[in-house]
């Protein structure tokens, strides 16, 4: 959607409820409407703004660190005797780390503006990947904008944000990494909470049979030696209907998304600081979003006691870990990271592709988060080949779909992967 569209259809819609500050809900009586404010939002839109930046290059332990959260056991990103023996001639990081290297779980431009008793969830994310992995000792530096917005009436919570924003990922050499569109989901929190939409369709916990469990870790074994020395498939070996190995994750739990948490870096107390587009007077680089009573943040507090700012301890992400808190905010209990699935599926490409491969785009909507005692099974299929890309390389289309156990649908992503002739 482009600027200009999206202005035209803010001012029809602002017109339409009568004020250009608020977004209604028109099925709430006219006494006590359900609103969005507005007002420190759209003048932002299309703005360069701030964020955090982190301190310190990339090490091998944080490329460590990250693989293990994300259950991606490819030996080339924590083995470093098997990385050794590779054409890289020591560990890389995978593609998807530029994410765990920049600031708020890649969502900072997508969530700008102050929107009173608001909460957020990720609505989904695009990447656009270059040809320059990130190694122990590269740094990434990140340049944001806030793209767009519009208002949709939603089950989960009646009037809906949905907000994007752009990210440009360059290394400590000015070398193109990776860009990113990330999708954020803004709503108020109290309104999901009355309406129980996730509680009433996903409230109870899964409790697992040893069978079953027997089950998924079989598939997850199938899933880590399906390309464990890394051979690429080559472009003309691979057909338009074949099938990638399924994979699976979970039971997710408390302990996973605690460990998914600390894996992004800016989470670890710290790690990073503020920067600032240069020119503008009001860059939106730390300001409170609006986050409803209980999951704000208190930077000054943090200046003595770094806790009040960790996000998991005081913050908007203690409903990931906190069933309690996650009924505050509409979910049905603890659930998992929308950056974090969006992740899972460039490192299951990833892994497909082999050495000689690599992820180009994905374009991934999330729909469901991955609920506390849930398992999240990956199945793609081949939908297209492209041997003369825009990218000067041969491409197949690839379709993912994440799905529970109950077959509801997390993500559906679709995604080009290049190949070796």
């Amino acid at each position: 959607m482009s600027d200009k569209a999206t202005a035209t259809k803010k001012s029809a819609a602002a017109k339409k409820n009568g004020s250009a500050r608020k977004a209604t809900n028109g099925s709430t009586s006219a006494a006590q409407p359900v609103t969005l404010d507005l007002s420190d939002v759209d003048h932002r839109v299309g703005k360069p703004v701030g964020g955090g930046q982190l301190w310190d290059p990339c090490s091998s332990s944080d490329i460590r660190r990250w693989v293990m959260a994300m259950d991606y056991a490819n030996p080339l990103h924590w083995d470093e005797e098997y990385a050794r023996e590779t054409r890289f001639g020591g560990i890389v990081a995978p593609q998807s780390i530029a994410v765990a290297l920049d600031y708020g779980h890649g969502a900072q431009p997508a969530c700008v503006g102050r929107i009173p008793g608001s909460h957020l969830i990720f609505g989904g994310e695009e990447w656009w990947f270059y040809s320059c992995p990130v190694r122990p000792g590269d740094k990434l530096l990140q340049e944001r904008r806030f793209h767009d917005y519009k208002i949709v009436e939603s089950k989960f919570a009646g009037p809906t944000m949905l907000s994007r924003g752009d990210t440009v990922h360059t290394n400590q050499h000015g070398v193109l990494v990776a860009r990113e569109r990330s999708t954020a989901v803004r709503y108020l929190a109290e309104e999901a909470r009355k309406r129980g939409f996730y509680n009433n369709q996903y409230g109870e916990l899964k409790k697992w049979t040893t069978a079953e469990l027997l089950e998924v870790e079989r598939l997850r074994h199938d899933w880590l030696m399906s390309n464990r020395a890394g051979v690429s498939p080559h472009f003309d070996e691979v057909q338009v209907g074949d099938k990638l190995p399924r994979r699976v994750i979970g039971p997710h739990s408390i302990a996973s998304f605690t460990t998914e948490y600390r894996a992004f870096l800016f989470n670890i107390w710290g790690t990073f600081h503020w920067t600032a587009p240069p020119g503008l007077a009001d860059p939106w680089i730390n300001q409170d979003p609006g986050w409803t009573e209980g999951f704000g943040f208190d930077e000054e507090g943090a200046r003595i006691d770094p806790r009040k700012r960790d996000g998991l301890y005081v913050g908007p992400s203690r409903g990931h870990i906190d069933g309690d808190k996650a009924d505050e905010v509409g979910m049905a209990r603890a659930y998992g990271y929308g950056a974090t699935m969006g992740a899972w599926c460039t490192d299951y490409l990833s892994y497909w592709a082999g050495h000689d491969g690599m992820v180009r785009h994905t374009k991934a909507d999330f729909r469901l988060p991955a609920f506390e005692g849930d398992v999240t099974y990956f199945d793609a299929e081949i939908i297209g080949k492209e041997p003369a890309s825009v990218w000067g390389v041969p491409l197949v289309q690839v379709r993912v779909r994440l799905t529970n156990q109950d077959s509801g649908v997390l993500v559906d992503c679709t995604a080009e992967v290049e190949l070796p002739y």
